[in-house]
């Protein structure tokens, strides 16, 4: 179970990597002063450094989860128990364990398919967090990259 949720984890996360909004890659650099070729891989490097350190966040790096993803509960209820605990109390109840045993069934499967759906909805929101999260990073970073190369006479869009 924890071994599919680092799958999990680590797909997700290399998701969020690939379809980050605005890359520092995907910026368009001019250098407004004529600096050179050499000039201008020393001033991104420099900046690379800089907006790093500013923003706490390095786009080189894989992404990683701030916390962990939820944990999938173990199975309460479904048919198989709902229908067996049925046809015990229908025995008692009413003498009739069939009947008992039907309506046991459909409870316990109604009780284990809201909880997957519980389960699929905190998956669902833990990933929107993830994704929000890594994306404010994202762009503090590129902020922070733009600002520094714009102080050294570039252009950045």
């Amino acid at each position: 179970m924890k071994v599919m949720s680092v799958i999990l984890t680590t797909t997700l996360l290399g998701a969020l990597w690939a379809s980050a909004p605005l890359r520092a890659d995907d910026l368009m650099i001019y250098p407004k002063g004529g600096q050179s070729p050499e000039q201008q891989e020393k001033d991104k490097f420099e900046c690379y450094g800089w907006a790093k350190n500013e923003s706490g966040f390095d786009p080189m790096a894989p992404p990683t989860a701030t916390k962990a993803p939820p944990q999938k509960q173990a199975p309460r209820g479904g048919v198989l128990r709902g229908a067996a605990r049925g046809a015990v109390i229908g025995e008692i109840v009413e003498g009739d364990h069939q009947t008992g045993a039907k309506a046991g069934a459909a409870i316990g499967g109604m009780r284990r398919a809201d909880q997957k759906r519980k389960e699929a909805q905190a998956q669902q929101q833990w990933e929107q967090e993830q994704q929000q999260i890594y994306t404010e990073k994202r762009n503090r970073y590129n902020r922070a990259y733009s600002v520094c190369l714009e102080a050294r006479d570039y252009s950045v869009n």
